[in-house]
């Protein structure tokens, strides 16, 4: 069998410690199996903007195109303005390959201690459909008499009835794999009037496909409240592209740390490669240390080979992780340890 393609992007600060974890950990776990990994790695990050002037060479979706899948470490540095990586790589390569489902999972973990008081392992157990490529984050805007006493900022959500309707469907069908066939929609309609009733409107629409899921509907301060007040009462939630990153941020902190925060971006049709990146940024205050959490990109790199049809390659590397955390040693300092992603990386071996 041919290798599979990657292409690898660990960009960043700490994207340059993890994902070289991550590639290790995917080659132990695949042999034995007839999958093997080729890795493409790629230079695209903000030193390369520093150097070059350019984060990416003009033909980059191109080369990423001839790919099966993208592993994604992060993208920002402190000398670079964040607007730079993220709307010349980031969110263009979402919308480029139609990655629409941003998939967050956010699990108590045992062994992880979550800042809510009496959380047991497993209480918490999340799974989150963002929209990525619309809404909010829509390139539509712009500004006038820039520098002046008169400035004016102009930025337009773009909600569309395809956009909505995809993204939850996407969820439904999600929440009726799982043992609590339970859906929450996440919106703002008393105040937002327009953007969200097309979504509120696309919500109502599917759910009478899914008459097996219990679904409902809650404003996005309300869950931002419950998701720290009851996140337990929550399975499967679905939300906007803003909606969506806040409250994955939050959840992740609910159960224990960023540093166990993986994602997904995908194009469920296979059109486009889908893109696997950790949640957690490039965090320069710690970049270089030796001290970053390579669970969540090697999390990410679970929901890759589950992506590529290997879920049970998939299932084996979150066993390890399982396995690891639950021993309680070794520690990264985001989960309250003293030791580094070299050690973190060597018991996830050890353990496959």
């Amino acid at each position: 069998m041919a290798a599979c393609s990657i292409a690898v992007i660990p960009g960043d600060g700490i994207g340059q410690e993890v994902i070289p974890s991550t590639m290790r950990v995917l080659d132990r776990a695949v042999q034995g199996t007839t999958l093997t990994f080729e890795w493409n790695v790629l230079d695209w990050n903000c030193q390369r903007y520093l150097n070059t002037g350019k984060l990416q060479p003009d033909d980059a979706f191109e080369i990423l195109a001839q790919h099966k899948a993208v592993l994604f470490g992060a993208i920002g540095d402190p000398r670079v303005p964040d607007t730079v990586p993220v709307h010349t790589l980031l969110l263009p390569m979402r919308r480029h390959f139609d990655q629409y489902v941003n998939l967050r999972p956010s699990y108590l973990y045992p062994g992880v201690e979550s800042p809510l008081r009496d959380k047991a392992p497993g209480a918490i157990d999340l799974l989150f459909y963002r929209e990525n490529t619309e809404g909010e984050y829509a390139p539509l805007g712009g500004k006038q008499y820039p520098g002046t006493p008169e400035e004016i900022a102009v930025q337009v959500n773009m909600f569309t009835r395809r956009g909505c309707e995809r993204i939850i469907r996407a969820a439904f069908k999600a929440a009726q794999k799982r043992p609590r066939k339970k859906l929450t929609s996440i919106t703002k309609s008393n105040a937002l009037s327009f953007s969200m009733t097309l979504w509120d409107d696309a919500f109502h629409a599917v759910r009478k496909e899914f008459p097996d899921v219990h679904a409902s509907s809650l404003l996005v301060d309300a869950a931002a409240m419950d998701l720290v007040r009851k996140p337990e009462s929550f399975d499967v939630m679905v939300a906007s592209n803003l909606f969506g990153d806040i409250l994955t941020d939050l959840a992740a902190m609910v159960t224990g740390t960023i540093g166990l925060a993986s994602s997904a971006n995908i194009n469920p049709e296979g059109k486009f490669p889908s893109m696997f990146e950790p949640v957690h940024g490039s965090a320069p205050d710690i970049a270089g240390k030796g001290i970053s959490n390579p669970l969540a990109a090697i999390l990410s790199g679970a929901m890759m080979l589950d992506h590529l049809g290997h879920a049970d390659t998939g299932d084996k590397v979150r066993a390890a992780v399982l396995k690891v955390l639950t021993a309680g040693h070794p520690k990264t300092p985001d989960l309250g340890g003293k030791d580094g992603t070299a050690d973190m990386e060597a018991a996830v071996l050890a353990a496959l």
